[in-house]
């Protein structure tokens, strides 16, 4: 399964090197696909300004609810 980019993802499991914990939230913003083994992920938002390579199996798509936003232009 590959993941969009920019999409909001939570860990799935902790990961000690960084000091997250399962559950921290982050948004995908790189892929790096591969033919052999699992597709891995650059995610932003796991540690302040900083990103964090992952695993496919490390992360779970979060559903966000979407509203539909009306803008009003004035002349």
């Amino acid at each position: 399964m590959t993941f969009p980019l920019f999409s909001q993802v939570q860990l799935t499991e902790d990961i000690p090197e960084f000091n997250l914990k399962k559950g921290s939230i982050g948004v995908i913003v790189e892929h790096y696909p591969m033919f052999q083994g699992e597709d891995g992920y650059s995610v932003e938002g796991l540690i302040t300004q900083d990103i964090v390579e992952v695993a496919e199996s490390q992360i779970k798509l979060i559903k966000v609810k979407q509203t539909q936003e009306t803008a009003t232009f004035f002349n």
